[in-house]
């Protein structure tokens, strides 16, 4: 088993109104778009009230090269990075002190908005006093769902490795790969949704002393981990990669596969950990949009409180691909939303089309 014990995340310091991406978007695609007033409520009505980027607003106007989007993928991802890391590890609501660089086992590196070799957790490695034994695993390609994988994979580390601490990085620049020749519907519905976030959780095996540092009394414990993937279906999501880099794919039947596919894999999932699907106290959604919060409430029957959020960081935020759960992590903990012997799921859904889902309930001492 593992436990959740701290989480931090990193804000891009470019923030923008919903208001101002309309005006951007209608700029951009007035002229590709014939019906562009039509289209545009897709902004206003998707719960997104704010987002933050990594640059400007102007930046954006400019087209750029896909080397240059990359370069400025790899300029902001390693000190963000640093900062989420620092924050989780420092988090002093949910930590009594600080845990040391160099008791961290491994890290994670979750990521789908640029490449580097050597991967970005390399980078960072040379800016924080980590062990040069520390083992790095970085992950790429898995989207929203990332996320929720890789604190899957980690907590399979820590199965493996029962006294180990575990990073999980999630960096999403989704602006950077923003495409001024892509007139598809893909890309206004992606330039109303995508934002840009950075975070780090924390998990520890259960032979760690967990009470030690945590401020809590009691910590989700993940009782088990569950993937999912639907054949034959790569053109529901994802990207398709030409010269210009990144040009998003994402399917507008996506909110129907939540409702018709996702709950039977929910359902067979829980019942493998004797656990009813109203035993499921808490949640812990990536929130993908409002049609997707709306199908996850619709297929698995939640109500607004199981959503609530997710929902209000998909307001605060925008979607951020994979860190976005993190976020929703983050306040379900600085909140202690969470009560002794209560159940979650943490969940998102990613290219493939695929799921990823984590049953974890409170436990304390």
């Amino acid at each position: 088993m593992a436990y959740i014990l701290s989480v931090g995340k990193s804000l891009p310091q470019n923030e923008m109104s919903q208001e101002t991406t309309v005006e951007f978007a209608k700029e951009i695609f007035q002229e590709s778009f014939k019906d562009i007033e039509r289209l545009l409520p897709v902004f206003k009505n998707g719960y997104i009230q704010k987002r933050r980027f990594v640059e400007q607003l102007d930046w954006y106007k400019i087209n750029h090269t896909f080397e240059e989007k990359n370069q400025k993928y790899i300029e902001k991802a390693v000190p963000l990075s640093v900062e989420a890391i620092q924050k989780c590890l420092t988090n002093t609501k949910l930590l009594h002190n600080m845990i040391a660089y160099e008791e961290i086992d491994a890290i994670f590196f979750v990521s789908s908005t640029g490449i580097s070799t050597p991967s970005i957790d390399a980078k960072i490695m040379n800016q924080l006093p980590f062990n040069e034994t520390t083992k790095r695993i970085p992950i790429w390609g898995l989207g929203c769902a990332g996320g929720a994988a890789g604190m899957s994979r980690a907590y399979e580390y820590c199965m493996a490795y029962p006294h180990s601490l575990v990073l999980v990085i999630t960096v999403e620049l989704c602006s950077l790969t923003f495409q001024h020749d892509d007139f598809s519907k893909s890309n206004l519905i992606g330039t109303s949704l995508f934002a840009d976030g950075v975070a780090c959780t924390c998990l520890v095996g259960e032979s760690f002393d967990w009470q030690r540092r945590s401020k809590l009394n009691v910590l989700p414990r993940i009782l088990g981990t569950r993937s999912t993937f639907m054949r034959d279906s790569e053109d529901i999501m994802g990207w398709e990669i030409k010269n210009n880099g990144f040009y998003v794919l994402f399917s507008r039947d996506i909110p129907t596969i939540i409702k018709k596919w996702l709950y039977p894999h929910v359902i067979h999932f829980l019942e493998e950990y004797g656990i009813t699907l109203d035993e499921i106290a808490h949640f812990i959604a990536h929130p993908g949009g409002k049609k997707v919060l709306d199908a996850y409430m619709d297929g698995l029957g939640l109500t607004d409180e199981h959503i609530h959020i997710s929902k209000e960081v998909l307001s605060h935020h925008g979607n951020m691909s994979s860190a976005t759960v993190l976020y929703v992590l983050q306040e379900y903990l600085e909140q202690e939303l969470g009560q002794a012997n209560e159940y979650g799921l943490i969940a998102a859904l990613g290219p493939g089309f695929s799921s990823e889902m984590l049953l974890v309930k409170w436990e304390g001492e």
